[in-house]
């Protein structure tokens, strides 16, 4: 059994955790950023989401909560208890890359690698950014896309074994199509991705997009 996967059994939360989707957990936006309206996700050079995370393999199986904070600056994931509780946080920034996790700190300076050596599991933490977005990394090969010409399926040979990814259903959120539910399998490992909220950011002094108001404001 892996680290991350022996702290969650651990855990007397995970034993209330009988579906994979729960209540979300609130958030706070940087201080240099703030929400705003895009026509496309490529527009935004920096987001947040939040939802739900659920991985499983032959041997384990749990899910958590999500938030992920995504800038050129800076990276921030973090997973929650539905009560809130934080089982694992990492941020990357200059270079540096800090994993908190069972009450321990880890670094390097490349994040998957350090995810996958903690966690013993190869998530595809360098290429989710895009993934969650609906867009296609280096090494992807499109498989199908629906109607409206987003993608549907997907394979990155590029990492072996190949990850397959499968955008199961689609939403608007700050003006822009995304993702809702995505389900990326490898070998016997299987993550199922619901975004519940997804926020674009940009700069307060950035004007070419439109700030939003009102209750939109905050996740």
């Amino acid at each position: 059994m892996n680290n991350l996967s022996r702290f969650t059994k651990n855990t007397y939360l995970w034993v209330m955790l009988s579906t994979i989707f729960i209540s979300g957990c609130s958030t706070t936006i940087p201080d240099n950023l703030i929400p705003v309206s895009v026509n496309k996700v490529q527009q935004a050079s920096a987001w947040e989401m939040q939802g739900k995370l659920a991985v499983r393999t032959s041997q384990d199986r749990f899910s958590t909560n999500i938030y992920w904070l995504h800038s050129p600056q800076r990276e921030e994931l973090t997973l929650t208890t539905m009560l809130g509780t934080t089982i694992l946080s990492l941020t990357s920034q200059d270079g540096l890359v800090t994993l908190d996790v069972d009450g321990k700190t880890y670094q390097d300076t490349n994040a998957q690698r350090l995810l996958t050596r903690v966690s013993g599991w190869p998530i595809p933490i360098d290429s989710l950014p895009l993934w969650l977005t609906g867009q296609l990394t280096e090494g992807d090969k499109l498989i199908s896309s629906d109607s409206l010409q987003r993608p549907s399926k997907l394979i990155n040979s590029q990492q072996l074994p190949p990850w397959q990814v499968e955008f199961k259903s689609w939403q608007k959120q700050s003006g822009a199509d995304v993702p809702r539910l995505l389900n990326l399998t490898r070998d016997d490992l299987r993550l199922k991705l619901q975004l519940n909220k997804w926020q674009a950011l940009a700069p307060e002094n950035q004007t070419l997009i439109k700030p939003l108001s009102g209750t939109e404001n905050s996740l």
